[in-house]
């Protein structure tokens, strides 16, 4: 019989957060993650369509505030070594980033039904996909201009600026001695000759008006050099598990 063999080897190296709180820079150290509350206020200007961006802390259980639609829960990943679905990934635990929005008319950024409201309200914790109740969220909140049609370009507006955010951490996160993560996991894509083969079948949406979905970015559950699923109209596309697992695909419905 032969023998398996390994396609790709993937390391996800986790760094557990304990505490977030504002700070005068950007920095990740000694389980705790400070934020330089003005360095979303220096982007801004980079997306005109754009009218306003606020960011603050939830901590653990303190759900009871209003939010604006969520328009997504991401977790801070970047690729030390590899792209995505093999080598080394760095990622953040106890923390991730909740993006809302909504315009200067007032008008949620949702397209099929929106989702502002008390926090505790509109999240289900602990699934995939969203933060624990153990865990830091950072919420960013975006306010786009008003008066424009709902289309791609104005929820792809607020993305991009989330992920400049998110990008400031991961280059932190690049520059961690991976003896120093709390957890750390070695998965291998495998062929197995004579095996039983697998397929999981995802369907994800694609209708083309606001939402949009980005699949194989530079960085996990990244936008930048992603492709949009709309955009290569919703074709069939193979990913391996770890690829998968690494966060190939952004799902921003």
């Amino acid at each position: 019989m032969d023998k398996e063999e390994i396609l790709r080897r993937l390391v996800i190296r986790s760094f557990h957060i304990n505490k977030v709180e504002f700070d005068s820079r950007n920095s990740i150290s000694n389980n705790s993650l400070k934020i330089d509350k003005s360095f979303l206020d220096k982007t801004v200007d980079s997306e005109e369509l754009i009218d306003k961006v606020e960011i603050d802390i939830i901590k653990p259980g303190e759900y009871d505030k209003f939010v604006n639609s969520i328009m997504d829960i991401i977790p801070i990943s970047t690729k030390v070594l590899g792209s995505i679905g093999e080598g080394i990934t760095h990622t953040l635990t106890g923390a991730y980033i909740m993006l809302t929005g909504i315009d200067s008319e007032g008008k949620q950024m949702a397209e099929f039904g929106s989702s502002e409201g008390i926090l505790e309200e509109q999240m289900i914790f602990g699934k995939a996909g969203t933060s624990s109740r153990e865990d830091y969220i950072i919420h960013i909140d975006i306010t786009l201009k008003g008066g424009l049609p709902f289309e791609r370009k104005l929820p792809l507006a607020a993305h991009r600026i989330c992920d400049k955010f998110i990008q400031s951490f991961r280059d932190i996160l690049k520059q961690k001695d991976g003896r120093d993560s709390d957890y750390s996991c070695e998965f291998h894509d495998k062929v197995r000759p004579g095996k039983k083969k697998v397929i999981i079948i995802k369907q994800i949406a694609g209708q083309g008006a606001m939402s949009d979905n980005n699949i194989l970015s530079e960085e996990p559950s990244g936008l930048v050099g992603g492709k949009s699923i709309i955009d290569m109209e919703n074709v069939p596309i193979i990913l391996s598990p770890n690829e998968y697992r690494d966060g190939a695909l952004r799902a921003m419905t």
